[in-house]
This record gives C-alpha cells, structure tokens and sequence, in this order.
C-alpha cells in the first residue's frame, strides 16, 4: 500500500511539472555544429524546443534532396529553480551534403513554429596535405597568412584518423613572440570520406595574434596516442600500437604598423563600433537631474584587453560622474569578440545650451586595409532651470576672522571723537577703542559657537559628517542615482534629511520617519541592493519617483535636539538610611 502511495505521488508531480511547463510558451530554435565544411564530411543539425514537453520529432524529410541523413538522437530534461520549472527537447541528426556550394537548411515545423533557414557552405574536397590515406594524419589551414602585428589570425586544426583510438593528444599550436587562444568552446567531431577511405574528423580553431613583426614560424603540430589493432588479440588486453601524426610547418609574414594609422591606440580588427545610449537631442534635461549616457566601444577581432579607456572630455556647464567600466569577451566564429561599456551621469549646473562633445576612436579595417574612424556624434541639449527655482549652489565660506578685525577697524575709524583731544592722545584713544571693540565681537563669536555646538545632534557613523544644504544633497542624490552608485545615494538621503533638520543617523531611522509609502519601499530595496540581498533592477526609477521633492518627514523627526548628547555621570537614585 505504501509503494502505491509512493508511486501515484511521483506520478502526480510529473504531471504537476508537466503541465508547469506546459504554461509557458514553447520556444523553438535551430543551429548546425559549424556552418562551413567540406565535401565529403558530415554537419549535425540540431534542433530544440524550450517548454513544450508534448512536443514530438519534426520531420526531417525535406532535407534529403541536398543531404544523406545519417542517424537520429534525442534527449530531454526538466529544470525546477525557484519554483520555476523548464523544460527542453533536443533532436540532433548527422547530415552529408550531396553536393558542393550553399545549401540552405529549410524552416523546419515544430510545435506549431518553424526555426529559422540556415545557410552552410560547402566546399569541394581539398587535396589532402600528402597524407591522405595514412590511418592518421593532421591538417592545418590558416588565414591571413600576411597579417599586421597584434592583428587576429584563424587557424583550424583537423585531426583525421581512420582507425579505434585508445587515447591520444594533440598540441596546441605556439611560437615565440605569438598568443594563441583557443575559441568555440569544444572540439568538433564529424566523419569525411577522403580518397576513397572512411575517417573521423576531430577539429579545433584558434586565434593567434603576433607581438612583433616580421617572418615568424610555427612549428608543427603533434599527436601522440595508441590505437587498437583488431587483427591483434593482445590489444585488447594493452594500450594497442602507437600511432604519431605531424602537420606542416607555417610561415608567417607579420606586417609593422602603417605609416599613416596615426600615434593612438593601435587596434587592427575587423570591424569596430562606437555608440552612445540614453542621451539624445530629444532628451529633457534640467539644472541638478542626472542624464545617464551609456558608451559602449566593441571591436571583431580584438579582446577587450586591447580597447582603449572609455572617458568623456571636460563639459562646460556640467559635472560628470563615471561609473566603472564593465568588459567581456566572446567567441564569434574565427574570431574574438571585446566589449567595454561605461556608463557616466551628466548633471547640468546651470541652465542654458549644452553641448556633449563628439567621442571619436581610431582603428584600422583589415578588411580594406585602412584606417577608419568610430564616432559618437556631438550633441547639444537646452537645459532648464531646476524644479521651484532652486538651482544647486556651493555653501557660503565661513567669515573670515582678518575680515571681520577689518570691518571694526574700518567703523572704527570712520566714528567721529566726540572730544578734541592732542594728537598723541588721540591715537591711544583710538588704539583703546579699537581693541576694546575686537575683544567684544570675539567674545560674541566665541559665545554664538558654543550656543551652536550645544544644539547640534550627535554624529554617528551611519550619518553625514556635514549637513549640506538641500539644493547640494538633491543633487548628490541625483548624480548618485545616475551613476547607480547605492551608497553614495544613500548618503545623499541622510544628508538631505539632515538639511531638513531631522535627527536621522541611519536608513532604518530614515524609513521609521518618513511618512510617503513609497519612500519606505523605496528605502528598503536600497538596503537590500547595499547587503547583497537583491539586484537593483528599476531601483534607479523607484527612488527617483519617490524622492522627488525629497524626504517626506513626519512632524516627529524634527523634534529638539537634547540639551546634552552625553548620559549624566551619576544617575538619580533614592538613598535610604540603615
């Protein structure tokens, strides 16, 4: 009875993720293992459906008038995350094109969709390298073979081999002066048909880039392994005989850097693009709110290792906030792939026209071999005075003390005796009055400065060191949220709740004060995005909105200070006698 129980409630949450993933819609996709080949060699097509468990085989019937279908696998997996569940199906077929030139891999219907066409060159069979019909041998093909220095090479590694291998490896290419990287993740494995004999293919691509010119060599490449021998009984019971392989040796001709590529960052790639996001000509701007512009350089052919800094020129009329610069680097096809985005807050400091200086990087296109230029256009913007006419100002400097001794002494002077005196007498006079009258406004300033320190709140880490003035802590907080930069945005809050005069030492003590909603979801999503505990999607928006005419505080929050900000020594206590 228990075993029944046991397996109707695996059955029932099968069916339970099933129809989970039945929920969502199917998604379909399909992609060849590479899109270039040879005559004679076969190509897997695959073909996947995201969340349609119901989904059956397609029908791979209308590919047999360009290709031999060689065989048929399927797999399947179910993924639970977070309550969430997925589901996907994966059908792989082994194709061999009946003939030379681009074929087309037609739309295939699955699941009530159709994947999208794919186009596969197919060249004709090249003249083996004098090895074919060897039961192993190594192929090697490598474009261009005259490239500039620091400018990215492809180079392809076919290993065929026509017997049962037991082990075996192959070595990485490499010279003195050049860096090889390996790109497309695994290796490929497919079958070919040379000179009449069966082989598999085991291939693998690199990109090689050169630090100096002139003529550079890379050695041949190796494989080393053991292959079974099924004429020999004792092979089964060793490693079998072993097999070696050797590839030709490759001839380099590296280029110098031309004479007319300019004196900046020298960048040899295929293609490479410059864009600026998030600002246009459209954009409204106003004195004290942040414009978040986005930069974004990326290059075919280069990492980003290579690419230069990205950094906005001085603005006139404007602070610039950068943020850090993120990278990455990715495969696409014989080449890499490097990306650098920045992203900078532009704050407007006053209103009128403004311009954003174009944003030039120069480059060198390969494939025309000349130079070129990637730019972001200049682009001019009208800005308007800031929201209730407050435009964010720097704070007054303190008097000075030389200053305020002038002005005595200026009144001092200009003040007429109201006796006739002898000259000698008069100077005394005066000197006496002068001093007496610096000696009264310092005992003033000394006074006002302790009434001052008597009534300020006590600092705590949490809080601003300095209360600035709410038009200075607005715009703090706007820079801070345009450069996504969450501490800086919380201490923009607590200053401008400070300049408020609310005794706020932390953003729990924020939160408790305010009385807007928003602001206290507001609040907790910043601490949550600060401690790791969540991503801050759409928090820039939310605490924009909330905080727009600032913190909201409540009558409690500007309650008066305590007249002392330390515990008394001896605390009262009621004495009695023995």
């Amino acid at each position: 009875m228990i075993r029944w129980t046991a397996q109707l409630g695996r059955a029932a949450a099968l069916m339970l993720v099933l129809v989970c993933c039945g929920a969502h819609a199917a998604t379909v996709r399909a992609w060849l293992d590479r899109n270039a080949m040879q005559l004679g060699e076969t190509v897997t097509l695959n073909v996947e459906v995201s969340d349609d468990a119901s989904a059956v085989k397609p029908d791979f019937s209308t590919l047999e008038s360009d290709f031999n279908l060689s065989g048929t696998q399927s797999s399947s997996s179910i993924n639970i995350i977070n309550g969430q569940s997925s589901s996907k199906m994966l059908w792989a077929v082994a194709l061999e094109p009946k003939r030379a030139g681009v074929l087309t891999i037609p739309p295939i219907s699955i699941a009530g969709q159709t994947t999208q066409p794919i186009a596969l060159t197919v060249q004709a069979t090249a003249a083996a390298s004098g090895k074919s019909g060897d039961d192993v041998y190594i192929e090697t093909s490598v474009e261009p073979r005259s490239p500039y220095v620091q400018q990215q090479v492809s180079m392809t590694v076919k290993l065929y081999f026509a017997v049962s291998l037991v082990d075996g490896a192959l070595d990485d290419p490499q010279a003195d002066g050049v860096v090889v990287h390996k790109v497309g993740g695994q290796d490929s494995n497919f079958a070919a048909d040379v000179g009449g004999r069966r082989y598999r293919v085991l291939e693998r691509r690199y990109v090689l880039q050169a630090e100096k010119s002139g003529a550079i060599t890379l050695p041949a490449i190796t494989f080393r392994g053991h292959a079974m021998d099924r004429a020999d009984m004792n092979s089964f019971f060793n490693r079998g005989r072993s097999v070696t392989a050797h590839s030709e040796p490759i001839n380099l001709d590296v280029r110098a850097r031309p004479a007319n590529s300019g004196t900046d960052a020298w960048l040899p790639a295929q293609s490479v693009t410059l864009a600026g996001e998030g600002v246009d000509s459209s954009t409204a701007a106003r004195v004290g709110d942040p414009l978040t512009l986005t930069l974004r350089l990326q290059a075919t052919g280069l990492g980003f290792e290579q690419l230069p800094e990205l950094n906005l020129p001085k603005i006139d009329g404007a602070d610039i906030y950068p943020d850090k610069a993120t990278t990455q680097n990715r495969d696409a096809g014989d080449f890499t792939v490097g990306l650098r985005e920045r992203k900078f807050a532009i704050v407007p400091n006053r209103a009128g026209h403004l311009v954003i200086p174009s944003i030039s990087v120069a480059w060198w296109d390969t494939a025309h071999d000349r130079a070129e230029l990637a730019t972001v256009p200049e682009l001019a913007l009208d800005v308007q005075p800031a929201a209730g006419g407050a435009t964010p100002s720097a704070p007054l400097p303190a008097p000075n003390a030389n200053i305020v001794s002038q002005i005595a002494l200026s009144a001092a002077i200009e003040t007429p005796a109201p006796l006739a005196v002898h000259d000698d007498a008069r100077i005394w006079q005066l000197i006496a009055f002068v001093s007496t009258a610096l000696w009264m406004i310092t005992l003033i300033v000394l006074m006002m400065g302790r009434r001052r320190a008597r009534r300020a709140p006590a600092s705590s880490p949490d809080a601003p060191r300095s209360v600035a003035s709410e038009a200075s802590a607005k715009a703090a907080f706007r820079a801070a949220c345009g450069a996504a930069n969450w501490p800086d945005v919380a201490r923009a809050l607590l200053a401008w709740a400070h300049a408020r005069h609310a005794e706020i030492r932390n953003l729990r003590d924020l939160a408790k004060r305010v009385e807007d909603p928003r602001q206290v979801q507001a609040i907790d999503d910043l601490e949550s995005v600060i401690y790791g505990r969540a991503d801050d999607s759409g928090l820039q928006e939310r605490l924009s909105t909330a905080f727009r005419e600032g913190p909201a505080l409540n009558a409690t929050s500007r309650a008066a200070s305590p007249s002392s900000i330390l515990p008394p020594l001896y605390p009262a206590a009621t004495r009695t006698s023995g």
